[in-house]
């Protein structure tokens, strides 16, 4: 006969799960991705680092479970946002203002799983979350396109360089880090004005934008 878990043990795993994932997400959030090891996030969570490897048998698969709960969560936000606007344009301005805000709340963070490798591997960790960017940017530019709002364009390549834009900008190496809203209302200007939007429209579209609350629901793991 099948040994069944009880829900008593199911409930117990799945929230040491949690807290694993709650501490690699702390200590990137602190230091970035290089600290993100087994032993010092199983000392976060308080528990042993054998714990953690019945979980998760090296960094690579702890960092890649972070990173996907981060941009599900992030996607999610976005997607939220843009479907409360009234039309595809300002869905498009709605999903780069949301993105930029939350991202800028927790940069190191966002900096440590959009562009940091781990153990100096060639692709990022965040690659997969990038891609999920441009997944749910490439259908509102398309719709904006269709609907008369940007000028003809390829849409894929315009949602990749609109992400690029937008993680470079805020996030990048060389970028100064944002202040306040003006420095993200800039970024979300001169993005709009990449994809053909006329300047004085765009400023009135961000300007006009919903903000998302500071309400905890930053980019980190959780």
């Amino acid at each position: 006969m099948a040994y069944r878990r009880t829900d008593r043990v199911l409930n117990r795993l799945a929230a040491r799960h949690a807290a694993i994932i709650a501490a690699a997400g702390e200590l990137a959030a602190e230091v970035g991705m290089d600290a993100v090891q087994i032993v010092p996030v199983a000392a976060r969570a308080g528990i042993a680092a054998g714990t953690v490897y019945r979980y998760f048998p090296s960094k690579t698969e702890l960092v890649a479970a972070l990173v996907a709960g981060i941009a599900e969560r992030e996607v999610a936000a976005i997607r939220e946002a843009a479907s409360a606007a009234p039309g595809p344009l300002s869905a498009l301005v709605a999903a780069i203002v949301a993105f930029s805000v939350r991202a800028v709340r927790a940069r190191r963070l966002a900096s440590a799983v959009l562009a940091e490798p781990i153990e100096r591997q060639e692709d990022t960790p965040g690659l997969s979350y990038r891609a999920a960017l441009v997944a749910e940017f490439e259908p509102r530019i398309r719709a904006a396109i269709e609907s008369g709002n940007l000028p003809a364009q390829d849409a894929m390549r315009a949602a990749t360089a609109v992400v690029g834009a937008l993680i470079e900008g805020l996030l990048g190496p060389l970028a100064p880090p944002p202040t306040g809203r003006a420095d993200v209302q800039a970024l979300a200007l001169f993005v709009l004005r990449a994809v053909g939007v006329a300047d004085a429209r765009a400023r009135g579209l961000v300007v006009q934008a919903e903000w998302p609350s500071d309400d905890g629901g930053r980019t980190e793991a959780r």
